[in-house]
């Protein structure tokens, strides 16, 4: 095999790919990132079995081949290469020579027909939405999943496709995030539970352009997802998602109306007294025209006033601040309204139309305060 590319491309091509090289594997194969040039298009794939990312690079092919190189040392190679056309090159002892300019590197490859091939995906459906939507989507949501594995289905997030509309919801035992999109076409309902980890990666290879597009397709066990020049493919998570529907209310006994900057930024104030770590609540006081906000710790205490508008009762609550920040940096909107019941219901953050919802868990502040 012998092929030219310019080092951007080779920089980009081989940095989409590096997502899906596992960090730890049994299979030394896979800590490769295979090079095909058996066609008309370089193509670079990783693959760790559960997530698998391939992608195209523009090129010269000289003579066709194909090679698996380890991952981060090739990496890294491409990555500190001057800034100028570059020649991969291997013989039939595997043996891949790298030079660009006066830069010369031999390293030892693998057979590239014992890598894992990205698995053949029979489509049962497809919808499409723009880069743009799906990255927002997954920066509105993601932080609400699980890190722990002891529940699987909390380290993924739920796609449902109903009535032409995406419903993508998260959850880790303390809050709700959902989001609903608009589908252009009719496609038939499905429910796709996608792993964090994919989303998590797909979000930093998107282009996030609004023209650009993603069609996401996908089968009872796999979700592929292609945009630009990239095909990603990810097992999904098997089993039954929560009943959401069962978790979320419209009765409310207070509704508040308030501005999210003002909000967002007295809390993200009281956090400054707060240690990483450290479970101090946010301690709010609406009364009838103003929301007070306290937080006490060992470095000291603070409140502040911020006026609101209100509908219904007064009412004390308090909130793991951390959780009432995640959700105020995902919303775009200038005002936001809170639904709240009781110190010990969960408070609603939504917009009328419910495109989006952030349902929040309140903690007893007597006990930990």
């Amino acid at each position: 095999m012998k092929i030219i590319c310019s080092k951007a491309d080779l920089v980009k091509g081989v940095g989409i790919v590096s997502k899906a090289v596992p960090s730890k594997t049994t299979m030394p194969i896979l800590e490769c990132i295979l090079i095909d040039a058996t066609t008309d298009m370089i193509k670079f794939t990783a693959n760790d079995m559960e997530l698998g990312i391939q992608t195209d690079i523009e090129g010269e092919i000289i003579d066709r081949g194909m090679i698996a190189i380890d991952a981060r040392i090739f990496s890294e190679i491409v990555r500190k290469l001057p800034e100028n056309d570059v020649i991969i090159t291997t013989d039939e002892n595997l043996q891949t020579t790298i030079v660009c300019e006066k830069a010369k590197f031999d390293i030892s490859g693998k057979p590239g027909e014992e890598f894992s091939y990205l698995p053949a995906v029979e489509k049962q459906g497809s919808i499409e939405i723009s880069q743009f939507t799906l990255k927002e989507v997954i920066r509105q949501t993601i932080f609400s999943i699980s890190d722990t594995e002891s529940n699987k289905m909390m380290t993924g997030e739920l796609f449902e496709i109903s009535n032409n509309m995406l419903r993508v919801v998260s959850l880790d035992g303390h809050r709700i995030s959902i989001r609903r999109i608009a589908l252009k076409d009719e496609v038939n309902d499905k429910k796709l539970i996608v792993p964090g980890k994919t989303l998590n990666e797909i979000s930093k290879i998107l282009s996030g352009e609004a023209d650009s597009t993603v069609s996401i397709s996908y089968t009872d066990n796999h979700i592929v997802f292609e945009f630009d020049r990239t095909i990603v493919v990810s097992r999904l998570i098997e089993g039954e998602y929560f009943k959401i529907d069962q978790m979320l209310s419209n009765d409310y006994e207070l509704k508040v109306r308030i501005n999210k900057k003002e909000f967002l930024n007295c809390i993200d104030r009281a956090t400054l007294l707060v240690k990483e770590g450290d479970k101090k609540p946010i301690i709010i006081n609406i009364d009838d025209e103003v929301m007070e906000l306290k937080i006490k710790s060992q470095i000291g205490s603070m409140n502040e006033e911020i006026y609101i508008s209100k509908e219904g009762k007064n009412l004390m609550i308090g909130f793991n601040p951390k959780f009432l920040l995640d959700a105020l940096r995902s919303i775009d909107d200038e005002e936001i309204t809170l639904y709240l019941m009781s110190a010990k219901a969960p408070c609603f953050i939504k917009d009328e139309e419910e495109s989006y919802i952030y349902l929040i868990l309140p903690v007893n502040f007597n006990a930990v305060s």
